[in-house]
């Protein structure tokens, strides 16, 4: 056998119904504790807490300590990347034809994925910065342009948060409903948080829910105004 990455440890983690339930709810980008995540998955404390060990040894979780409270999440974009992907190609394969993603419209309409906005708002947001330019592909991946960051100063987002840490700021990612890209990492990170700041919307509680306002439907709609469908723009590569 050629030395390759060992993808069937990371599948068998994965493929656990409980361990899948529990990364599917980390999805939302909160931090829960095992008590949550038990819950979550339908299975005793005791047996959660061993697929946590598990999840934890196999790099897709990472744990922190608050006082006598432990809380996981979700080890970082490439994690998430892997669990929006499956999700879309689960979501299309199988069973009878049907729309894929999620039936609830409102997690159709816009959702968490992880830290960054999901969705079909999600979609609108990335379509509408690629094709005025604020988006840019080249060699080196995705990256906002001059103009784009100009943009995103203008939108209340400050440089340290689309430039700081490791790299990529930006990354695409494929829409488990839409089947088209939106924006991760750093990038999407901020513009998210912009929004939520602005007081357009709000995370629904215990849920991947996106809500927004009528007010904030509306100002989203002047800040990425859509893409016409035989106009839209996306790159076409799965990114986490």
């Amino acid at each position: 056998m050629t030395e390759s990455p060992n993808i069937a440890r990371t599948a068998a983690l994965i493929g656990d119904p409980a361990r899948a339930g529990m990364l599917i709810a980390l999805m939302r980008g909160q931090a829960l504790t095992a008590t949550e995540l038990a819950h979550e998955a339908g299975v005793a404390l005791s047996t959660a807490s061993g697929h946590l060990a598990q999840l934890l040894d196999g790099g897709l979780i990472a744990v922190r300590k608050s006082g006598r409270h432990k809380y996981f999440a979700l080890a970082g974009e490439d994690a998430a990347g892997v669990i929006e992907a499956l999700m879309g190609f689960a979501g299309g394969t199988g069973g009878p034809k049907r729309q894929p993603g999620p039936r609830d419209p409102a997690l159709r309409r816009a959702r968490v994925c992880y830290n960054h906005l999901a969705g079909e708002m999600g979609v609108q947001l990335y379509q509408s910065l690629l094709a005025r330019g604020f988006l840019t592909a080249g060699q080196s991946g995705l990256t906002l342009s001059r103009q784009g960051r100009d943009f995103a100063h203008g939108f209340g987002i400050a440089e340290q948060a689309i430039s700081g840490g490791r790299p990529p700021h930006c990354r695409e990612c494929l829409d488990w409903s839409m089947r088209q890209s939106h924006l991760g990492g750093r990038a999407g990170r901020a513009f998210l948080a912009a929004i939520e700041a602005k007081g357009w919307a709000h995370r629904k509680k215990g849920s991947r829910v996106v809500a927004f306002t009528a007010d904030g439907q509306r100002a989203f709609a002047i800040a990425f105004p859509p893409v016409p469908r035989d106009e839209s723009l996306d790159l076409g590569r799965v990114g986490a």
